[in-house]
């Protein structure tokens, strides 16, 4: 389909180690009606002057410098910049195989252009020791009118595994999708803040694709990324996600919302249960013992069971609904030896196991 143009936005933020990887791997591609939006985030190190380097290089990139402001207002910056038909949207630490978005665009309705469909492929996750594949939970297939609003809308969240990745990444969206739900993503908000432009877009979107196979997205696991290190603010910031996802299924409508909202603010919490427990300095017991005795969080864990099959969430799921001291500090060590166990066996054969809870 060559008249749909595809814009694809990496917002770029200190990945100067990653950033050609990237941008090679869509400069690449088999799909050639595509446009590359390099958004500069501020960033200190060399990848202003790589990003400008790529788009003397190659027409179809276009560099966007701006202010350091977040993932958030880096990729919001880069849909104002864009003219495609459809937005997709790439880390600069991660990549992508280069028949990607040949292969999404087969999957686009033949009809008029930015009806309102959201395409997704599946993602690998690469650590320095090995790859996992990834796929969505929906069955691949392609799903409109009841089919979508049954099997998908109505399931969007309140999952241990969700239905559908809520990452804006492995994803081709009608522009239009993206440009009228803008507002509810709030540049402030740094914890699930996919969740606040995907859902919307899901929400509206009137035809969904589930791709088979198609592990096309790589998705680097930085170890040393402050994403995978304690978080102070992560609770705070929970609670605002709660929040917005409460607002965004009220104004658009969804009776089946309210619920999926309180189901997922649970799994949320084990989350933040967890970033204590797993990473919290001397006063985790109390700071655990807060959230899981705010009264609020009382009162919606008592009235709404949840399913819990991941042996790690169980662990944490007991800590939410017995959050005595004991244990909490029990929960803690058992983290601890995991962590050990994982350390062991990396030293042996550069393996681990996935998850011993």
């Amino acid at each position: 389909m060559p008249d749909r143009k595809i814009s694809v936005v990496v917002p770029v933020y200190k990945t100067e180690e990653y950033l050609g990887r990237c941008v090679e791997s869509l400069m690449g591609q088999t799909y050639r009606e595509i446009e590359i939006v390099l958004v500069d985030d501020g960033s200190p190190d060399r990848c202003p002057a790589m990003c400008d380097a790529y788009a003397r290089a190659d027409s179809r990139i276009k560099t966007v410098h701006k202010e350091n402001g977040g993932l958030v207002s880096a990729w919001q910056a880069g849909v104002k910049e864009s003219s495609g038909d459809y937005l997709c949207f790439v880390d600069s630490d991660d990549w992508v195989d280069k028949e990607m978005l040949e292969e999404m665009a087969k999957f686009l309705s033949p009809g008029e252009k930015n009806a309102g469909e959201v395409i997704c492929c599946n993602f690998v996750i690469s650590r320095p020791d090995k790859e996992t594949k990834h796929y969505h939970g929906l069955e691949p297939g392609i799903y409109e009118g009841g089919k979508l609003q049954g099997e998908v809308k109505d399931h969007l969240l309140g999952h241990e595994n969700r239905k559908i990745s809520m990452s804006r990444c492995m994803k081709l969206f009608s522009r239009s999708l993206i440009a009228d739900n803008m507002k509810y993503s709030n540049p402030a908000v740094t914890m699930g803040e996919d969740v606040n432009i995907t859902l919307p877009a899901l929400l509206d979107s009137k035809r969904v694709v589930i791709m088979e196979g198609a592990l096309f997205y790589h998705y680097y696991f930085n170890s040393e990324s402050m994403v995978h290190k304690y978080d102070a603010g992560m609770y705070k910031g929970i609670k605002i996600l709660y929040q917005t996802i409460q607002g965004i299924f009220q104004e658009k409508g969804r009776a089946s919302g309210i619920r999926q909202a309180d189901k997922e603010y649970i799994y949320l919490l084990l989350l933040a249960i967890k970033n204590e427990i797993r990473g919290g300095t001397e006063g985790y017991i109390d700071r655990v013992k807060k959230i899981c005795r705010e009264e609020d969080n009382r009162a919606l864990v008592i009235s709404l069971a949840i399913p819990v099959k991941d042996k790690t969430n169980r662990l944490l799921y007991f800590v939410l609904r017995h959050p005595a001291g004991p244990v909490i500090a029990g929960a803690r060590l058992a983290f601890r030896l995991y962590d050990r166990i994982l350390a062991f066996f990396a030293r042996m054969n550069g393996d681990s196991c996935e998850k011993c809870f």
